[in-house]
């Protein structure tokens, strides 16, 4: 791993490093919150548009400290673009500086060899040693030990539990899948009702009333329910456990906020 170059270079430049790259991270702090870019937004307007500071705020337990964002692309890919590595790199310092002057970047590129398979994002993602990539990556634990503990199938879309395949209806495993991939990061509910249900759903939950989707997802994993922790005032989050199995597969839903 080596660190990018602050400023633009001409992409007809030699590469600078000895190895292929792979893609880069910037990684961001004092975040400014930025919404998502209005659908129907007309062409030639701007995005992204900064947003208060007392909007999403959490006033208890942890609270974003700003965010990154891995960038899957190659030399060859950039300068066939028209770009290089450190050009995107200091457009998007500048882009952040332009929206949130007192946000702090650091940046990194990740470095494979040649023969690397898979996506660009994906290579960036383990080589930087991504929690869900490198857990992705790790190998499937063995059978016998299987017996006596919780298997998440992500890829199967399916719980098994001491050995036996729970039933779980489709919200339910949704719902953990949700939390399972953001492993770590408290999940307000507000942010699951939004998630997981459509707007206009008849079915749709309340703030308050999404957890007793969560005390029947509970009562399923039995003797295990507590890998499903309760962040008090906030919402829910799921912790590595040693009882706990994940078994990702290649069209696993990415956890990326943004």
């Amino acid at each position: 791993m080596a660190p990018a170059d602050d400023g633009p270079t001409s992409q007809q430049a030699h590469s600078p490093f000895r190895q292929p790259l792979q893609g880069l991270l910037i990684i961001m702090s004092n975040l400014a919150f930025i919404d998502a870019p209005a659908r129907t937004a007309p062409l030639g307007q701007p995005h992204l548009r900064a947003v208060s500071r007392t909007e999403n705020v959490v006033t208890t337990g942890p609270s974003p400290r700003g965010f990154a964002l891995y960038v899957g692309i190659d030399e060859l890919k950039a300068a066939a673009d028209g770009v290089s590595l450190p050009l995107l790199v200091d457009a998007l310092r500048r882009t952040l500086a332009e929206l949130s002057p007192s946000a702090e970047t650091y940046a990194t590129v990740a470095l494979a060899p040649t023969s690397a398979g898979g996506r660009d994002v994906d290579v960036v993602r383990l080589a930087l040693h991504e929690p869900s990539a490198v857990a992705r990556n790790r190998p499937a634990a063995a059978e016998d030990d299987e017996a006596s503990r919780v298997i998440v199938d992500i890829s199967r879309k399916r719980v098994v539990i001491d050995g036996e395949s729970a039933g779980f209806t489709y919200k339910e495993f949704e719902l953990l899948q949700y939390l399972v991939l953001r492993e770590g990061r408290t999940i307000e509910r507000s942010e699951l009702v939004s998630s997981l249900w459509s707007a206009g759903d008849a079915d749709a939950p309340g703030e308050r009333t999404i957890d007793v989707h969560v005390r029947r997802l509970r009562a399923k994993l039995g003797r295990y329910e507590d890998i499903v922790r309760t962040v008090r005032g906030v919402g829910y989050r799921f912790d590595r456990h040693a009882d706990v199995v994940i078994r990702y597969g290649s069209g696993t839903p990415s956890p990326d906020r943004f």
